[in-house]
C-alpha cells in the first residue's frame, strides 16, 4: 500500500496496523523505527538506529546521496533497493513529521510476487485494506488454474498417443496391424531405398483353431509373432495382417541371400511345436518375397500383390518354404496354371 500518513506523530502501534512497511527517521535521517513487515526482510539486522541511505539506495529521483537530498524528495514517489540478500525492490512516500524527520511507507509494487516468495510472507504481513492481498489472491487462483489446465492437458495428451499407438497396434500379438504395415511401406517408396517385404501365412492354423479351440489359435498367433521379432531385426517391421497372416519389411537389404536366411529362419522356427494345455500344435509358414531394388518405381499395392503372387506360388510347391518373386510367376498367377516354382531374385 502506497499513501500519505498524517504530520503529526501517530501512535507507533497505529502505524504497525496501518502501514507494516513503514520507517520512521530523524532529522538526521537515522532510522528510529520500524514496521514489523519491512523488518521481517532482515530478521537478523535490526533497522533502528542505522542510517536510511545505509540501508536502501534510491535509485529514483537520481542523485539522492546524503540526507539533504532525501529531504528534497518528500511527498514524491522514491525507488529504492535494499542492501543485503535477498534483494528488495521498493517502492516508497515519505513525508515529514512534526520532530524534523519523517515517515516513510513503502511497498513492493510490482515485485510482491517474488518478496511473498523470498520472505515466506502471508496475507498478515500486509494491511487489512491493501490491494496486494486481492492480487496474492487472484495468483494463487490463477497458478491453481494453470496447474489444472496444465496436468488435463498432459492427460489429454497421454490418451492421445495411447490412442494413436492402439490404432496402430494388433491387440492380440503387440505387433504392429494393417495401418502401420501402410506407414512403414509408404514411407520406405518414398525413400527410394532398397528394401524387401516378405508375406508370412501360416499352414494348418485352421486345424490348431478347429480341433483345439481359439484360445489355443490366440496362443499360437501370440507365440509366433514374438518368434518373428526374434528372428528379424530392430529396424525390421513385423505386422500382424489378417487372422493368419502376417508381413515383416526390412529395409536396407543389399543382398538377397539375407532374405534367404532371415526367410529360412522364420519357417524352422514356426516348425517348433508349439504346447498349448498338454498338446503340441503343429503349423508351419509359407513365405512369399519381393526384393525392392533402389532404383525401383513402384506402389505400395503393387508391392503387397508381388509379394501375395509369390507367397501363392510357395503354398503350390509344398509349404512350409520362401519363394522370390519374378514376373514368370505373375504370368503363371495370370494363366491360372501352378508357377514353376523358380525363385526370382529381383523385382
Amino acid at each position: 500500500m502506497m499513501g500519505v500518513v498524517a504530520r503529526t506523530m501517530p501512535n507507533r502501534d497505529v502505524l504497525d496496523v496501518l502501514c507494516p512497511m513503514h520507517l520512521r527517521i530523524d532529522a538526521r535521517g537515522l532510522i528510529i523505527g520500524a514496521g514489523p513487515t519491512i523488518q521481517k526482510l532482515r530478521p537478523d539486522d535490526p533497522l533502528e538506529g542505522r542510517a536510511f541511505l545505509d540501508v536502501f539506495r534510491v535509485s529514483r529521483p537520481r542523485g539522492i546521496l546524503t540526507i539533504d537530498n532525501l529531504w528534497k524528495a518528500r511527498d514524491i514517489k522514491l525507488h529504492l533497493s535494499m542492501v543485503g540478500a535477498p534483494p528488495a525492490q521498493l517502492k516508497g512516500v515519505m513525508v515529514a513529521d512534526a520532530q524534523g524527520g519523517a515517515i516513510v511507507n513503502l511497498s513492493f509494487g510490482i515485485s510482491i510476487l517474488q518478496a511473498v516468495s523470498d520472505y515466506a510472507l502471508t496475507n498478515a504481513d500486509f494491511a487489512a485494506t491493501d490491494l496486494a492481498i486481492e492480487m496474492l489472491y487472484l495468483v494463487e487462483a490463477k497458478s491453481a488454474a494453470m496447474e489444472a489446465s496444465r496436468k488435463l492437458n498432459l492427460r489429454l495428451q497421454g490418451a492421445k498417443i495411447a490412442a494413436e499407438v492402439q490404432a496402430f497396434t494388433d491387440t492380440l500379438t503387440g505387433l504392429g496391424n494393417r495401418r502401420a504395415l501402410d506407414q512403414t511401406l509408404e514411407r520406405m517408396i518414398t525413400s527410394g531405398a532398397a528394401f524387401a517385404v516378405m508375406h508370412i501365412d501360416l499352414d494348418y492354423f485352421k486345424t490348431v483353431n478347429d480341433t483345439l479351440g481359439h484360445a489355443a489359435g490366440d496362443h499360437v498367433l501370440q507365440v509366433v509373432a514374438r518368434a518373428m521379432v526374434e528372428e528379424t531385426r530392430a529396424s525390421d517391421t513385423v505386422a500382424r495382417v489378417g487372422g493368419d497372416e502376417f508381413t515383416v519389411i526390412l529395409p536396407d537389404v543389399r543382398n538377397i541371400d539375407v532374405l534367404e536366411r532371415v526367410g529360412q529362419r522364420i519357417i524352422d522356427r514356426i516348425e517348433v511345436p508349439i504346447p498349448f494345455n498338454g498338446t503340441d500344435c503343429t503349423i508351419s509358414a509359407s513365405i512369399g518375397t519381393v526384393w525392392m531394388q533402389a532404383s525401383s518405381a513402384i506402389t505400395r499395392e503393387l508391392v503387397l500383390e508381388h509379394a501375395d503372387i509369390a507367397l501363392y506360388a510357395s503354398k503350390h510347391k509344398g509349404r512350409a518354404c520362401q519363394t522370390f518373386y519374378s514376373p514368370d510367376l505373375r504370368e503363371s498367377a495370370n494363366s491360372g496354371t501352378p508357377p514353376s516354382g523358380r525363385e526370382g531374385r529381383k523385382v
